[in-house]
């Protein structure tokens, strides 16, 4: 019963406590004060350049990127060490009237060593027969 009185009394006061009195609510809404537009300068002509490199033993992470801007013209490549062991090469280029556009190759990281490929030895025909007719004749007969 004392629960149901104390839940009452919360209801109740929510109720109460909700109501907007008379003299706020007939109060005029005023209006705030223009904040004043902060003005940026507008680069009409924006030119940049910037690069860096990662070479890290530890971790295996190997990459790059080269990147220049001039006006709406944006020319850059990046790569990165694939897990396959190639290198990932991206050169890009954008601007206004083409848009986005990338190159994609891939480079081996070490030069291909020649194939070097093993000749079968020779063996004489005498010796590599003797051990099989000596195991036909030391075979048990089969019954």
């Amino acid at each position: 019963m004392a629960l149901k009185l104390v839940i009452f009394s919360c209801l109740l006061a929510l109720a109460y406590g909700s109501a907007v009195p008379a003299a706020i609510a007939a109060a005029p809404v005023v209006a705030a004060a223009p904040v004043a537009a902060r003005l940026e300068e507008f680069d009409p002509l924006p030119q940049y350049r910037f690069g860096y490199d990662v070479a890290d033993s530890l971790t295996g992470d190997y990459k790059s990127q080269q990147e220049e801007r001039n006006g709406d013209l944006v020319q850059g490549s990046y790569s990165v060490v694939d897990p396959d062991g190639t290198r990932r090469v991206v050169d890009y280029a954008a601007d206004s009237i083409n848009g986005f556009n990338a190159v994609v190759r891939k480079e081996p990281l070490v030069a291909a060593a020649p194939a070097v490929v093993a000749e079968p030895a020779v063996v004489p025909a005498r010796i590599a027969a003797a051990p099989v007719a000596a195991a036909v004749a030391t075979m048990p007969p089969l019954l």
